[in-house]
């Protein structure tokens, strides 16, 4: 592959900037470090990318040593893993995604960026199996409002424990009801809001047995940027 061009700096920031500034490369990284390592996997967590596009940055990130490609464990294909210089920009990635939180906090839940199949292919990764019943499956209903029919409803199943995120109603019956605005639950996820603010504003509704109630705000982890999203966010306009 030929080289990219570049800003024809020596500086260090500049040569960083030609490999990581490329659109949707930082969210590629950011999908290998939360422990994607399949293709379809990883177009899950930017659903707005081009397969060819998402190809096209693999084989990037690959050239520049940040990722390794090697033959699945199971099954056919590929599997992407981040070598030791990917594995260093996590406090980088970090430090951006904490960044906005404080100065562009408002616009991270814009109309145009509210988008379900992120947030539950997020909450899907992040989920723990606390308070879940491991000795039989436990079924869960995320219903969504102001949002397209096609993309309201979604069901997380435990089965003894271990999540798997459905689009498609997969038949079992359901042990808890979450229901809420698509806006309020990214502000609960990024930590603008919580859990029992939004209960008690009646903007989460939460129906099943208490046990299960009370147990969800153990096993519904949030994002890794919501510590910085329960601090006070910087003045609009960064003045």
């Amino acid at each position: 592959m030929a080289q990219q061009k570049g800003y024809g700096q020596f500086c260090p920031v500049s040569r960083a900037a030609e490999i990581l500034a490329e659109r949707w490369t930082p969210l590629v990284i950011r999908e290998l470090l939360c422990g994607s390592v399949r293709f379809n996997d990883l177009q899950r967590g930017v659903p707005r990318m081009s397969s060819a596009l998402l190809s096209r940055r693999l084989k990037d990130l690959e050239f520049a040593g940040i990722v390794e490609r090697n033959p699945a464990a199971k099954g056919r294909g590929w599997e992407y893993c981040v070598t030791d210089a990917g594995r260093e920009l996590l406090p980088v990635l970090q430090g951006m995604g904490n960044w906005a939180q404080r100065w562009l906090r408002q616009d991270l839940t814009v109309e145009d960026n509210l988008d379900p199949n992120l947030l539950m292919w997020d909450v899907s990764r992040r989920v723990t199996d606390v308070g879940i019943p491991t000795n039989r499956r436990f079924t869960v209903l995320f219903e969504y409002t102001g949002v397209p029919a096609n993309r309201r409803h979604y069901w997380l199943v435990f089965d003894r424990g271990t999540p798997d995120l459905c689009i498609k109603d997969p038949g079992f019956d359901v042990d808890l009801y979450v229901t809420s605005s698509i806006r309020t639950m990214v502000e609960i996820w990024l930590g603008h809001e919580t859990i029992a603010g939004a209960r008690r504003n009646d903007k989460l509704e939460l129906e099943g047995s208490r046990k299960d109630i009370n147990a969800f705000g153990n096993w519904f982890s949030l994002s890794v940027f919501a510590e910085a999203g329960r601090e006070s966010p910087g003045p609009v306009g960064g003045q």
